[in-house]
């Protein structure tokens, strides 16, 4: 392809001269000359007519050309000679060498570099056409024959870079090269590795082949080497091969992972279908596609299915299993549609896929209990009021239990708010003014099932579907100037196709609860309304202070909820025998929407929310200046309860208490709360209507309390939240590390840390290193303590940490564990360790034990085009089937 575009230069050279006759004569000037074609193409005579056909300007455009040392014309050998800072342009052609010479006769063209007082050659041949660069020693060309030979071109195709002791150009579409090398390091005259190949058939963008080439690592000749090669050079996508990894299992014996093959279907999707085999029998298969389309929308559509085998037939622990996992990833452009938005995320696939999996791409998702997949559709009427409209199908699946939650679908419309007496202009002034009110609707079919009944007719038999109308009303205005208030009432309307009838069986001696697939209906009301003020104080220090004044904001608020009762909708049957004992129940029981009501509450809430920050005098650490800064102590702290006027026992509700704020420059956050009752409990466990005062305790029991702290640093200050979504995460593990790095043996060239390094890092590598080490840190601590029926235990206590440092320039180590503190136990423990190798990339993955104990080692070429060549060896987890 590169020589194709030396061919256009060259020959726009040729033509700037034509056939132009002129005298010997040197010409010194360093200005831009500006030539003609039609003037150089036209040979004036005093002959007024002339019957001879004139010629056709071959040149469509203004050839500049300058020289800094001369121009010279020699008509005795018709050659034309620009010296020294040699340059021509025409069109998009840019052409600069320290000697350019056109000989008009023969129809050929040399440009070459010239020698400095030193003896060293400078000014080297530079031709570049568009985003395509050539730099050669010297060339040769004949614009006749269209042939050109070439001396130690460079050249770039794709991820390859090509330097070729001598290129033969035969015609447009073939040029023929000799000792060539070629390698993906950016410095192609000096790099850690390269190809040599001692011919090739070179056929611009479409292909090149290759004789016998072999490695060479640091200019020393290695015995690894083909007797021939080909890569495709087309700028599209190519369908081919997808070599496997082999490896060893202690309970699936030999195999070969994630072989297959990509088709290059189209510009806008393609497909990867892959391929596990075990030597036991088990096999696994995934087809994998990625799809786009610029401005509407872009996707990902991953389909995975395991057969899995443990042992031998006939032996006791023989397992069988099949395990599958579907995932859809779509997202759709802003642009695209301005009223109307699709997107979809799924991830569904049997409970245990992710800790059977035989794969290790999927390690990080082991960890995780809980699956979840949504796909939402949402229209955006633009009418006055504005009507909204959503479907959404969701997906919840707890791996332990096994549970599978589903709506299929979920509808939701809604009408904006309208203020009836508000003006037509100005604001909205006081109680009727701000009277809004809107219209809801929601509908649902809902699936609860199993793991085991998934995608069987079973499961849809038990669902349930209905459909909720309801229409708020509120209100809003202050009182006494500082005061605001708030009230709203809802009617709210039920909709069900699935009910229950209890009646007592004397066959089974029990009391039977049978569904009815017919259609009920409820009606509920409530109301509440809200009376809250904020409260600002400030407690001054003085000037003179490093902590000047702390501001402390109060919110405080009391509510009024009431919620009638609604026992029309409640029926009795008998429980036992006799008939004579009876209970209450409705028939919209475990309703999709609930049940109505029969208890009527009328209770009071309280709640106060605070926040604490500090006017601090710090030192600002670029200009040493003393500044005034204000500083977040608690951002949040939360106080309620209630009470229910309405209750003969029990009537004050538990005091919460919830808080959090951020330290360290936002770096750490730290969320705390914590449940009090003022009641106490019996023997048992269960509450009595005495206060824990009064029964020989403090004011408040305390049943619960729990505190959480993630705190993420780099040393470059960036909270490193950037980043794309991985496949781990896709799967259902954690964003960060703290499960882990996945380990995907289908792509091992990706960097373990995904750290991006410009040229500017790169280059001081060589540079004292011990003054500043690139590193990150990751880490979370849970407690949770436990004190409803007074067992006073800490539940849960736990502490994982994930970090990455690098240790001197292209050392890079990982780590990912944590402790258990209730369990007293190690939990996930990964280490991980990289060397960049500028072009190669070396790996060592390393889970020390568990159920995904494994190793692995890589190490390659990090680039795409030559992925194959690489060597890697792995020990896979030995998995347990369930």
């Amino acid at each position: 392809m590169y020589l194709k575009t030396i061919h256009i230069v060259f020959f726009s050279i040729f033509l700037t001269i034509g056939t132009t006759a002129s005298f010997s004569q040197e010409i010194t000037t360093k200005e831009t000359l500006q030539v003609n074609a039609n003037e150089l193409l036209t040979i004036k005579d005093t002959t007024k007519v002339d019957s001879t056909k004139k010629k056709k300007a071959i040149l469509e455009g203004i050839v500049n050309r300058k020289a800094k040392g001369y121009e010279k014309i020699d008509q005795r050998k018709k050659e034309m000679t620009l010296y020294d800072e040699a340059e021509l342009y025409y069109q998009d052609i840019e052409l600069k060498a320290g000697i350019i010479v056109l000989n008009y006769e023969t129809n050929e063209v040399n440009a070459g570099r010239l020698k400095d007082s030193l003896g060293n050659y400078t000014q080297y041949p530079s031709f570049k056409q568009g985003a395509n660069l050539i730099e050669p020693d010297s060339i040769r060309f004949n614009t006749k024959t269209k042939k050109a030979i070439i001396w130690n071109s460079k050249s770039k195709q794709g991820e390859l870079n090509f330097k070729a002791a001598i290129s033969k150009r035969e015609n447009d579409s073939v040029i023929f090269m000799k000792d060539v090398r070629f390698t993906t390091a950016k410095d192609v005259d000096n790099p850690e590795y390269y190809f040599l190949a001692r011919k090739i058939k070179f056929v611009p963008g479409k292909k090149v082949v290759t004789g016998l080439t072999n490695l060479v690592i640091a200019d020393v000749p290695t015995p690894i080497g083909v007797p021939f090669a080909y890569f495709p050079m087309s700028e599209e996508s190519i369908s081919g091969f997808i070599l496997p990894a082999p490896g060893q299992s202690n309970s699936q014996g030999y195999f070969l992972q994630n072989g297959g093959y990509y088709f290059a279907l189209s510009k806008f999707y393609d497909l990867a279908v892959l391929g596990d085999y075990y030597t036991n029998g088990s096999y696994g298969l995934r087809a994998e596609s990625s799809y786009a389309l610029r401005y509407k929308f872009s996707g990902r559509i991953n389909l995975r299915y395991e057969n899995q085998i443990q042992s031998e037939r006939g032996f006791p622990d023989y397992v069988k299993s099949k395990q599958y996992n579907i995932q859809w990833s779509h997202s759709q452009d802003q642009k695209a549609a301005a009223n109307s938005r699709f997107s979809a995320s799924v991830n569904v696939s049997s409970s245990q896929y992710f800790r059977n999996s035989l794969n290790l791409s999927n390690i990080g998702a082991t960890l995780n209990n809980n699956l979840s997949s949504s796909i939402s559709y949402s229209k955006t009427i633009p009418t006055l009021p504005q009507v909204n409209l959503s479907v959404t199908a969701t997906h919840s699946q707890n791996t332990n239990t096994e549970q599978i939650n589903m709506t299929l679908p979920t509808f939701q419309g809604s009408v904006d708010r309208i203020y009836p007496f508000a003006p037509k202009s100005g604001t909205k002034k006081g109680i009727f003014q701000n009277i809004n009110l809107q219209y809801n609707l929601n509908g649902k079919n809902e699936i609860v099932t199993s793991d085991s009944l998934f995608f069987k007719p079973q499961m849809f038999k038990d669902g349930k579907a209905g459909f909720q109308h309801s229409i708020p009303l509120s209100t809003n205005f202050k009182v006494f100037r500082y005061f605001s208030v708030s009230a709203s009432s809802s009617f709210i309307e039920t909709w069900a196709f699935n009910t229950i009838r209890k009646s007592y069986s004397s066959t089974e001696n029990e009391v039977v609860t049978s569904r009815v697939d017919e259609f009920g209906a409820f009606r509920t009301y409530n109301f509440n309304s809200s009376l809250g003020t904020t409260i600002y104080g400030t407690f001054d220090f003085g000037e003179d202070k490093k902590i000047q004044a702390i501001r402390h904001v109060m919110r405080p608020s009391v509510s009024y909820n009431y919620n009638p009762s609604f026992e029309q909708y409640y029926d009795t049957y008998a429980i036992d025998a006799t008939g004579t004992t009876m209970a209450e129940y409705t028939r919209f029981e475990n309703g999709i929407y609930g049940a109505p009501g029969l208890n009527k509450s009328s209770s009071i809430g309280f709640g106060v929310g605070n926040s604490f920050e500090a006017k601090v005098k710090k030192i600002d650490e670029k200009t040493g200046k003393e500044e005034i800064k204000k500083v977040m102590l608690l951002s949040n702290l939360n106080l309620s309860t209630a009470y229910n006027i309405t209750a003969d026992s029990l009537a004050l509700q538990p005091l919460s208490i919830s808080g959090g704020t951020t330290l360290l420059k936002d770096k750490m956050n730290i969320n705390f709360g914590t449940n009090l009752d003022p009641y106490a409990i019996d023997n048992s466990g269960t509450r009595i209507n005495t206060f824990n005062i009064d029964n020989g305790g403090s004011l408040f029991r305390m049943t619960s309390a729990n505190m959480q702290i993630n705190y993420s640093l780099t040393s470059s200050g960036s909270d490193g939240n950037n980043k794309s979504k991985s496949q781990n995460e896709l799967n259902g593990g954690r964003p960060d590390d703290l499960f882990g790095k996945a380990t995907d043996l289908n792509d091992n060239r990706q960097s373990l840390f995904d750290k991006n390094k410009d040229d500017k890092e790169e280059n001081k590598s060589s540079e004292n290193y011990n003054t500043k080490l690139p590193w990150d840190l990751q880490f979370a601590y849970s407690v949770t303590y436990n004190n409803s029926n007074r067992q006073s235990e800490i539940s849960n206590n736990s502490l994982m940490v994930s970090g990455n440092i690098e240790l001197a320039p292209r050392w890079k180590v990982g780590v990912s564990t944590g402790y258990d503190f209730a369990q007293d136990g190690v939990t996930f423990t990964q280490l991980r360790f990289e060397r960049d190798l500028e072009s190669w990339r070396m790996s060592f993955n390393w889970v020390p034990y568990g159920t995904n104990a494994y190793w692995g080692f890589f190490i390659g070429i990090s680039s795409s085009m030559l992925s194959d060549i690489k060597w890697d060896k792995n020990k896979v987890p030995d998995r347990i089937l369930r």
